[in-house]
Formats: C-alpha cells, structure tokens, sequence
C-alpha cells in the first residue's frame, strides 16, 4: 500500500509539497481520534495548524479503503 502523506503549502513560496504529517484539525474534521489515526499508521504532525479540505479528502478515501478490506 501507498504511504499516506498530506499535502502542504511552502510557508515562503506557497507552493505545494507532501508535508510531514496531518494536522490535529484535519483528523478530527476526518472523523478519526489521534489514537486511531497512529493506529492506522498515519502521520500526525503536532506543530502543524492549518487546515486543508484536500488533506480532509485524502483521509476520508484512506478511511473508506480501510474499511472496504475488512
């Protein structure tokens, strides 16, 4: 499987980039606790503050794959 990594925008250029982790606001806006989410093995970034509606996506997606293997 494909490693889940968010995508950021450069605090300079404001270009994107894959970021480090997902912020705390965008695992909660996913539906997901932080426990659940290093559960699954997804990335947190604790320093992070934005929220993304694309990174909201990718989460939600990555949720939905999850639990379609089950």
């Amino acid at each position: 499987m494909k490693k889940l990594r968010p995508l950021a925008r450069s605090p300079l250029s404001r270009k994107i980039r894959v970021g480090k982790g997902f912020s705390k606001g965008e695992i909660t806006a996913a539906g997901l606790t932080l426990d659940r989410a290093e559960e699954l093995g997804i990335p947190v970034d604790k320093r992070r503050k934005s929220i993304h509606k694309e990174n909201i996506e990718l989460l939600k997606d990555f949720i939905q794959k999850i639990e379609g293997e089950k």
